[in-house]
């Protein structure tokens, strides 16, 4: 961590209503990592512990203890916390269940509350994308991406007065002469008409000079001798487009920081437009850390498929982002480190290795490039071992935690907002739903749960521990759980999965009627698959 002050005042305000009275900290956790999220300087806290909970202040470390956190293999100083002992990834200290237990509540006040940290990942772009140069796009490229500047019509619409239904356009009062020929749409300017007269016209096509109404086919017939009759009174002017209906040329139809969604496309092409002057999209590169990973075959020797190598680069790219590289590096410290220094990219996303293992290299590489840490764990479940980091002014650094659904609570907690940031996005509107049925919590964090939406009510699933995602397979969102858990008819909020439908709050998914995920308690237990971490 760099430990300087981070100019941004509304960083500040965000992590005062996490910090303790005394904002003061050791300068290190218990486990002899750097103390995360502190963005003011090395002396105040990035986040205190519990909201609502009286913060301790830490106790000031023994003399001869150094200054920068030592790794796990450095004895500490007398005095001090001793430091964890290298172990295997995800084993608790000194493969004592209860010293991990009594580390987690003893480190609690340093983690981050899970809402301030999706705060603090949505203020820490900087410069801001108001400052980025806009790009131009072709139409077909530019949906899902943001207006840099006012979408203006470039001509009338519709340009030119065009009949709104196939019939007869006519002029004068009733009853018509029919004239032989017809006016289609895509022709030039047809010839006037006189008073008495009537002609075929198709939608669309541009409406001839003195006519006053179309009747549409419908509503019109014709006699013997081709003179045309209402079967309806005709008012003045009806099933007629005139120019510029919907618009005049130099109408501002969408501001900027619109996004450009398929109908945003059409608007724009009717408009008169070839390209559209957008925020270019946030780049986005996957780090994927693991030497017991498998990229093909089923698991075999301790080996294990690679689940997240798969998914997370359509996530990113749902989220706005260009992924520009998905590189494999295993557990290799010195590969990592190059790969970290050489991105180009803005935003830089790895998978596992952010505990404090003997092969969990994000956090030393971090101290060893002297990026500033902004978030380093969330009370969350799961997920709690993510991180944010600043690598440069422009370049972030989030790190998931490697089971697969910890990483996607990590994408959704510190990726997403800083992507939508960076890309421009305006934020979702949150909305809630009612319980079903009772959900677990965890005693002191946030927790996310993948849930099913019928109708009005969120139904918790089943496999929801932070290695599954059969849970997740299958759910419309994460149910934002609080701690202590959810009651039946709570209303709780629900963050949106890409592929979940727009309303889906008010639509029955059928194909879960028999899913066993679903499956009541008589079934599988409520807890299944459970694990807070």
């Amino acid at each position: 961590m760099s430990g300087q002050p981070a100019p941004d005042a509304e960083l500040d305000e965000a992590l005062a209503l996490v910090n303790d009275d005394h904002g003061r900290r050791t300068g290190r956790r218990a486990d002899g990592e750097p103390g995360g999220g502190d963005l003011r300087g090395a002396g105040t806290s990035a986040a205190s512990g519990n909201l609502g909970h009286e913060a301790v202040p830490q106790p000031p470390p023994a003399p001869g203890t150094p200054a920068t956190p030592i790794t796990p293999s450095t004895p500490s100083a007398p005095g001090t916390p001793a430091a964890s002992a290298p172990r295997e990834r995800g084993a608790p200290p000194n493969g004592d269940p209860q010293a991990a237990k009594h580390r987690d509540h003893r480190d609690h006040r340093d983690i981050t509350p899970w809402p301030v940290a999706r705060t603090l990942a949505g203020r820490a772009p900087r410069p801001v994308p108001s400052t980025t140069a806009p790009v131009a796009v072709p139409l077909g490229q530019a949906l899902g991406l943001v207006l840099a500047a006012p979408l203006v019509a470039l001509t009338d619409l519709p340009s030119f007065d065009t009949s709104a239904m196939d019939g007869w356009v006519v002029a004068g009062p009733g009853p018509w002469d029919v004239r032989a020929d017809g006016i289609l749409a895509g022709h030039g300017r047809p010839d006037p008409l006189s008073d008495g007269e009537a002609v075929r016209i198709a939608t669309g096509a541009r409406i001839p000079q003195e006519a006053t109404a179309v009747i549409r086919s419908e509503h019109g017939l014709t006699d013997d001798k081709g003179r045309l009759h209402p079967r309806r009174d005709v008012a003045h002017g009806q099933d007629i487009r005139p120019r510029g209906q919907e618009c005049r040329s130099g109408d501002q139809l969408l501001p900027p920081g619109a996004l450009v969604t398929l109908a945003v496309l059409g608007l724009a092409a009717a408009a008169g437009y070839d390209e559209l002057p957008v925020v270019p999209r946030p780049r986005a590169e996957v780090l994927i850390l693991g030497d017991e990973l498998l990229t093909e075959g089923l698991p075999h020797e301790g080996l294990i498929r690679d689940a997240l190598g798969p998914m997370l680069p359509p996530w990113l790219r749902s989220l706005g982002a260009e992924v520009i590289a998905v590189r494999r590096l295993g557990d290799d410290a010195e590969a990592l480190h190059q790969a970290i220094t050489s991105s180009a990219a803005d935003l830089i996303v790895t998978t596992g290795g952010t505990a404090s293992g003997p092969v969990d290299h994000v956090h030393p590489i971090l101290r060893r490039i002297g990026a500033e840490l902004l978030v380093d764990g969330v009370a969350v479940r799961p997920g709690h071992p993510m991180l944010l980091a600043r690598i440069r002014p422009d370049q972030h650094l989030v790190g998931l935690p490697g089971n697969p659904l910890a990483a996607v609570s990590g994408l959704l907690t510190l990726a997403e907002p800083l992507l939508r940031t960076l890309s421009g996005r305006p934020a979702t509107s949150a909305y809630t739903a009612e319980l079903r049925e009772d959900v677990h919590g965890h005693p002191r964090d946030t927790r996310l749960v993948p849930v099913t939406l019928r109708a009005d009510h969120a139904v918790p699933l089943h496999y929801n521990g932070p290695a599954m995602l059969r849970g997740i397979a299958v759910a419309d969102g994460l149910a934002v759980v609080p701690p202590g858990g959810g009651r039946q008819g709570q209303e709780l909020e629900v963050l949106d999965l890409p592929w979940a439908l727009s309303d889906a709050a008010t639509t029955t998914n059928p194909a879960m009627t028999t899913n066993p995920v679903t499956a009541t308690a008589t079934t599988a237990p409520d807890t299944a698959g459970e694990c807070f971490t």
